[in-house]
């Protein structure tokens, strides 16, 4: 049994666990603080937890500052779940792309709740970024995150439906060469509000971008009635594609009805238009929010070497290394990687990092045979 203290990380710890199998001890959550213990989004976390393993085990104290967890079995299966408004589904969809290849059985997941937020990742981002990842790992058959409903925080209504193939085993990666850009894509979505926000979003995205490439294409999705979800919103998110398949994106949503400042349209799309500019910049085989999917897949593939260069690791990428060494005892070789300044075009962009690491060969015992 592995110990922990505080709140921090808790997915990380949950996730690592079901997967190596080890029970973990979480004390001192939130200890002191003006509101002790889990807080309702976490318990959430774990009620879908408990829907996806047989077997776990959970015990929580009085005040909810700590925590036992014994996983069980990853069963997978059609799963039904209502997500938290504090958190968006993407808080949830992390957790389920690390799992979801594992299971004992193909998983179909619909979660319902908040899709966009300025906390968490959108599912639309998901959905842009982390699916071809996955891919790229032999994660392939039938590999979807569709958006049924949005819904924007706070009182969500959103809907999505996220199917996930479970492989006997995944294949390594070697991905140094991230490419060149060769084009832009994006989604300007909108809830409750007019219909003219998307366009101004991409007119004032496109104004920022169309200096650097041609190729820029940005489709408007204002939803309405049923699929609108119960509160208004708007968000830009865009993607960058290289010539060898590199996928870096980038997001902005409105803040929620009734907090914070209002944001303009005009100003949403040129700030998020900058993120992506600096997210190329960054560069790297991988996205910063990528950055802890890949090292688990690199770790749980077959045994042999898999190497993928990034842009700058994020604290959250270097907490979870740790976490890797501790849970399965891999260690990352980790390589500053600059480019000569003599390339054609001079430095692409700031200095990466070559991650290196051997699989343990960590096969899916409980996939059923059919």
């Amino acid at each position: 049994m592995l110990d922990f203290v505080g709140s921090n990380f808790l997915r990380q710890r949950l996730v690592l666990s079901i997967l190596s199998g080890k029970p973990v001890n979480i004390t001192a959550i939130r200890d002191g603080e003006e509101n002790p213990g889990l807080n309702e989004y976490e318990a959430n976390l774990l009620k879908l937890l408990d829907k996806l393993t047989n077997g776990t085990t959970m015990k929580i104290n009085v005040t909810g500052t700590s925590l036992y967890f014994k996983p069980g079995i990853l069963t997978g299966g059609t799963i039904d779940h209502t997500c938290n408004p504090d958190r968006s589904i993407g808080y949830l969809l992390e957790v389920l792309f690390c799992l979801a290849p594992f299971c004992k059985e193909r998983l179909t997941a619909t979660l319902r709740g908040v899709t966009n937020n300025r906390v968490d990742p959108s599912v639309d981002y998901y959905r842009m970024t982390s699916l071809p990842l996955m891919r790229m790992f032999g994660i392939i058959n039938d590999l979807e995150l569709k958006i049924v409903k949005r819904g924007f925080a706070p009182d969500g209504e959103g809907e999505v439906v996220f199917s996930c193939p479970n492989p006997k085993k995944l294949r390594p990666l070697q991905f140094f060469d991230q490419g060149k850009i060769k084009k832009i894509r994006g989604t300007a979505f909108a809830s409750r509000v007019s219909p003219q926000i998307p366009n101004r979003i991409i007119e004032s995205a496109r104004s920022v971008l169309n200096s650097y490439i041609p190729d820029i294409y940005i489709h408007s999705d204002h939803m309405k009635g049923n699929n609108a979800g119960k509160s208004p919103g708007f968000g830009l998110v865009l993607t960058a594609e290289t010539t060898n398949g590199v996928v870096l994106a980038a997001e902005d949503a409105s803040n929620p009805k009734g907090q914070g400042d209002p944001i303009n349209a005009d100003d949403l799309g040129n700030i998020t238009a900058n993120r992506l500019l600096q997210e190329i910049y960054k560069g790297g085989c991988v996205d910063a929010v990528n950055q802890p999917l890949a090292a688990l897949l690199m770790v749980l593939c077959d045994p042999d070497v898999s190497k993928i260069v990034t842009g700058p690791l994020t604290d959250y990428t270097i907490e979870f290394l740790r976490h890797l060494k501790r849970f399965f005892q891999v260690v990352f070789k980790l390589e500053p990687k600059s480019y000569d300044p003599d390339e054609i075009g001079g430095k692409m962009g700031g200095d990466k990092v070559l991650m290196t690491a051997v699989g343990i060969g960590y096969s899916n015992i409980s996939k059923t045979i059919r």
